[in-house]
């Protein structure tokens, strides 16, 4: 019986592999360079971490299932809250701020979709215990930085929530729970159905819509203008400067938003190009999930890469690895297999496990795009070496196994 894999799953060939690997290391490597240990959290948890956080509502995007414990657990659908729960059962008297990364895959019940599965690969950020713009700058930054990386160069755009909960602290919480949603959405004719339904004042729905509306480098004093000299615009023109320091080029973007409560204050998103309508490869913003969670009032800003959506569109190939196969006799495997474990110790090594003749193996290291071959025959032994050939310019030498492993050292390295 043939079994095809789940629906909105991949299988990934070794070509493929290894190009996420290059990738992936590369990210890591950045990351690593700014100072962040990586972190690692179970791939289930209970279904309360994600209801607590998201609502009840998230529910039918979720792989939940009842254990033999009769517990109500999920597969994770993202890191941020596993992250934040670690925290508060772990790590709560440790030195701040933290600077956490991950690398892991999760799951969502949805539509799979171009550069959308139900099995997808999430690598993320977060410092915790930070509430300056110093952590909100350097975490744009690193997200830009990583980016660069997998030679991709984003759009960013970059708000604040503290903005438009400015203009709507006199609404009912619940009521401001939902524009912001709204917004999130970029849902105009909801925002305005429902700014009709509760009856808004009319100066809350032209500063809202005027403020949402508000892009560019001179987007700060047109709020000043709307909504006067606030203290969430002298922090986000703070923040400002230091991406200019950073060297980031940014679009100061006030329409952003995020439809969950526990969002606090800055916001950025990053589009790239080539993935069509869903476009955006980052986010992230500053927000509190610490306190939910049974933790203290602890100010945490981090981000979350798509990476599938990276692999989509990143054009960078990976290196291809040298390839070395060992040709040998009846006579002599037992001796080929003394001299891999030799090379080994500087290059990936294949040995003929098929028990093919001389010549098959030789066309198999032509089949497999082999950069050497090692022959070892009965008059290899005699002379106590091996033959080496380079299989692009056809040269061959006698040499011992020490000789090689130099040969290949030096070549593996230029």
């Amino acid at each position: 019986m043939k079994i095809n894999r789940p629906r909105g799953t991949r299988d990934f060939l070794p070509v493929d592999t290894a190009r996420r690997r290059y990738i992936e290391n590369r990210m890591r490597e950045v990351v690593k360079n700014w100072g962040y240990g990586e972190v690692i959290t179970p791939t289930f948890e209970h279904l309360d971490l994600f209801t607590l956080k998201s609502g009840e509502g998230v529910i039918g995007e979720l792989y939940n299932f009842t254990d033999k414990g009769d517990r109500e657990m999920t597969l994770r659908p993202e890191l941020t809250a596993p992250v934040m729960r670690m925290y508060v059962n772990e790590m709560q008297a440790t030195q701040k701020p933290l600077k956490l990364f991950y690398f892991e895959n999760c799951f969502r019940y949805e539509r799979p979709q171009k550069g959308r599965f139900r099995e997808f690969w999430q690598f993320g950020v977060e410092v915790i215990g930070s509430s300056r713009s110093n952590a909100d700058a350097e975490v744009i930054a690193l997200a830009t930085n990583m980016l660069g990386a997998a030679g991709i160069k984003g759009d960013l755009h970059v708000g604040h929530l503290g903005i438009i909960r400015h203009i709507l602290n006199v609404l009912e919480t619940e009521q401001q729970s939902q524009v912001m949603r709204l917004v999130d959405k970029k849902d105009d004719t909801g925002l305005d159905d429902f700014m009709e339904e509760i009856n808004a004042p009319a100066e809350l729905r032209r500063n809202l819509l005027e403020i949402i509306c508000l892009t560019g480098n001179d987007a700060v004093e047109k709020a000043r203008d709307v909504i006067g000299d606030i203290p969430e615009l002298d922090t986000f023109e703070e923040l400002l400067i230091l991406l200019d320091a950073y060297g980031i080029y940014y679009n100061v973007d006030f329409g952003i938003a995020r439809g969950l409560d526990y969002y606090t204050g800055m916001v950025f998103e990053i589009y790239a190009e080539g993935l069509g309508a869903q476009n955006q490869v980052c986010g992230g913003g500053t927000y509190n999930l610490i306190k939910i969670f049974g933790g203290g009032d602890v100010p945490s800003t981090g981000f979350g890469l798509g990476f599938d959506r990276i692999m989509e569109i990143c054009d960078i190939k990976a290196d291809e690895p040298t390839k070395i196969v060992i040709i040998s006799t009846d006579s002599t495997r037992l001796d080929a297999i003394k001299v891999a474990n030799e090379l080994r110790r500087v290059a990936p090594v294949h040995l003929d496990l098929m028990k093919r003749s001389f010549k098959a193996q030789l066309s198999y290291a032509n089949n497999i795009g082999a950069n050497y071959t090692i022959i070892i025959g009965e008059r290899e032994l005699e002379a106590g070496k091996v033959t080496f050939k380079d299989m692009a310019s056809g040269e061959q030498s006698l040499l011992s196994v020490e000789e090689v492993i130099q040969k290949l050292s030096g070549s593996l390295c230029s």
